[in-house]
């Protein structure tokens, strides 16, 4: 059995997943923009994440742009029945790397089309609408004219099931009452847990929590309490950290990211740590000194 078997499955748009899936942003080039430093790495990782095990692989084709989707349809086309393909619109890329903001009907239908496009797919199973009010992370807006576009799309057959990212509680709120959210994707780990509440409040309604960002993203964890714990354990931090999000709530699906194949397993072995409660209440302890 792989490692990433043992922790254990969750439901994500109507499909049994494995809990460690995997984020394709880093097989992008620096600042997830144009093609990768080392292509038939990216490959590599690609094909090496779904023999460990995983099905449900994250992706967007404001990566690159256009450049992560290809990369997955190159290594991995034709699908295996149980693969997950979860993708994200509502941005772009300016051609100076920027982040920039995709709301129109015109936009998300044309994202949604790259996606369907570059995948080699005819629907998505998951796509999640990213907000974008602000970039660096939630504000409170109203999602109804963006969502409901792609609610349209879904009724057209070209999306099965939506999420939604980078949102507050009170959009999730909104969401519900346009569409049935499939998923919320937002920034969460040891040291960022803004969501707490709302993890729980998804938990309950059994709805998946995706946290992007799960080690850090671009500042990696740092403390000396998750050294010290990974030390004694005789792992990693950032196995550490994963393992620790596992325990977090049986609702978080984790799709950590990597370029390299050692990392990757790495990351993938983090289901075989169980931490303990005094473990737990050590790395508690992390959040509460940010």
């Amino acid at each position: 059995m792989s490692s990433v078997n043992k922790s254990g499955t969750y439901k994500l748009g109507g499909r049994s997943v494995h809990r460690l899936g995997y984020g394709a942003m880093q097989l992008a080039g620096k600042g997830v923009f144009g093609p990768p430093k080392d292509h038939d790495a990216a490959i590599a990782v690609l094909r090496e994440a779904v023999a460990q095990g995983v099905n449900h692989i994250d992706t967007s084709d404001f990566y690159g742009p256009h450049v992560t989707n290809k990369l997955i349809r190159e290594a991995l086309a034709p699908y295996s029945d149980d693969l997950l393909i979860v993708t994200k619109i509502g941005a772009r890329r300016g051609s100076d790397a920027s982040w920039l903001p995709a709301f129109s009907p015109k936009e998300l239908e044309q994202a949604v089309h790259d996606n369907l496009s570059n995948l080699g797919l005819e629907a998505m199973d998951v796509v999640n609408l990213r907000l974008m009010f602000d970039v660096h992370g939630p504000a409170e807006g109203s999602i109804e004219a963006p969502l409901t576009a792609l609610a349209e799309l879904q009724r057209k057959g070209l999306v099965r099931h939506i999420g939604l990212s980078n949102v507050t509680r009170a959009q999730v709120a909104e969401g519900r009452r346009i569409c049935e959210i499939a998923c919320v994707q937002n920034q969460y780990n040891l040291a960022h847990r803004d969501d707490d509440a709302l993890i729980d409040d998804l938990a309950r309604d059994g709805t998946p929590y995706v946290p992007f960002f799960p080690l850090g993203g671009f500042s990696p964890l740092q403390s000396s309490t998750l050294s010290g714990v990974a030390k004694r354990l005789g792992a990693t931090p950032m196995q550490v950290a994963l393992a620790w999000l596992l325990q977090r709530s049986p609702n978080i699906l984790l799709i950590p990211g990597t370029s390299s194949v050692g990392h990757l397993r790495e990351n993938l072995a983090a289901a075989e740590l169980t931490l303990s409660a005094d473990v737990l209440d050590e790395l508690d302890g992390m959040a509460k000194a940010a």
